[in-house]
This record gives structure tokens, C-alpha cells and sequence, in this order.
């Protein structure tokens, strides 16, 4: 009987030899953990890589915000099929005729005055008629053919803030500028110009943010 049979152990469990059981888990599956974990980590490094060399190239993805955080807007170019604003007239283009519809005597001549100092062109001067003599409640009305709107009102409307606008059937470019009860006079002549400037100024296409 060998020294390794158990006692009360026959032949059938008997131990012979010099080889015995390992204990321990095969090398080769190891072998095949540690090859499965090296192939994700260079996988990993390969398409890092590849994106750190597209970004390269590609000249990187253009930021939007400053180092402030603020967005980076910038004017989107204007397309050349964009029609351009028209133009304002100019003052010395537009004949405007001035009505008093104010009990007060003599404000359709002086407003006439300034208005001609100021390079407008003067058409007729005198009393409301009926239909506005005493009824126009606010600084003034602005009445003239509907092509007015596109531009003759807004030039003169800077010379009397609170003005309000109307259309009517002429089909002339003059317009009326009827004085209502609570005039007092023209807009001072520095605020008129600047309102004009203002006016005139181009408003600026929107940008992509």
C-alpha cells in the first residue's frame, strides 16, 4: 500500500505513481482572459486616435461660444438674391401740406416754417378740413396715398412723435400733416435729425446663433 492510500482504502483507491492532481486553473485560460483584455485596450487606443487625426485635418469643430460663455454670433453673409431695402426719400423729396384742425390760430403757417427750414418741400397751408377740423385728438395725422407707408410717413413721423398715419384714395405723393389738439410744436430739430439718421440706418441681418 502506498503512503498516500487513506487507511480503509483498498487497491481500488489505491495511489500510485508520481503524478499528481493540479489544484490550480490552467495556464492557457489565463493566457486567453489576458489576451482578450490587451485587444479591447488597443482597440481603444486605435479609435482615439483615428478621431484625434479627423479633428486634426478637419481643422476642428468651429466653437460658437467666447471665453465667457457668451454665444459667438456673427452677421450671416447676405445672400445675393436678397433684394436691398429701398430707400428712404430724402425730405427735399416729399411735399407735405399742413392743416391746422386746432382752435388755435396760426400753428398750420409756423409748422409749415420749420418744416421748410428743415429741407421739406411746403405744398398747401391753411384750416382742416371738415371731416378733421377739431377731431383729430392726438399731436397730428398723417394722411396720403397708401404708397406713403412705405416710407414717406416714417420720414416725416420724425419730426412729430405720437403722429398717427392714415391712407386715403389720392394718388398723388404729397402728404397731409393735419395738427391735432395736443401739438405744441415740432419735434426739436436735434432729435428730428437723429430720428432720421436712425431711420436711415440699415438694420442688421440676423445671425446664426
Amino acid at each position: 500500500m502506498s503512503m498516500l492510500t487513506p487507511p480503509g482504502m483498498g487497491g481500488k483507491y489505491r495511489i500510485t505513481g508520481d503524478v499528481y492532481p493540479r489544484m490550480r486553473r490552467p495556464r492557457r485560460r489565463r493566457r486567453i482572459v489576458l489576451g482578450a483584455a490587451a485587444a479591447v485596450l488597443v482597440l481603444g487606443a486605435a479609435g482615439w486616435g483615428t478621431v484625434q487625426l479627423i479633428d486634426v485635418f478637419s481643422g476642428g469643430e468651429e466653437k460658437t461660444t467666447t471665453a465667457a460663455g457668451k454665444p459667438d454670433c456673427k452677421p450671416a453673409p447676405r445672400p445675393s438674391t436678397q433684394p436691398a431695402a429701398a430707400a428712404l426719400p430724402k425730405p427735399a423729396q416729399i411735399t407735405v401740406n399742413v392743416y391746422n384742425a386746432t382752435p388755435r390760430s396760426g400753428l398750420a403757417k409756423s409748422t409749415a416754417d420749420e418744416l421748410k427750414k428743415r429741407g421739406f418741400l411746403i405744398g398747401k397751408v391753411g384750416n382742416a378740413p371738415a371731416a378733421y377740423d377739431k377731431k383729430v385728438p392726438g399731436t397730428g395725422l398723417l394722411l396720403g396715398a397708401p404708397g406713403a407707408a412705405k416710407g414717406t410717413f416714417s420720414v416725416v413721423g420724425t419730426q412729430l412723435k405720437g403722429a398717427t398715419t392714415k391712407v386715403d384714395a389720392r394718388t398723388t405723393a404729397d402728404v397731409d400733416l393735419i395738427i391735432g389738439t395736443a401739438f405744441k410744436t415740432l419735434d426739436p430739430k436735434a432729435a428730428a435729425d437723429a430720428a432720421l439718421v436712425a431711420l436711415n440706418k440699415p438694420k442688421p441681418v440676423p445671425g446664426r446663433c
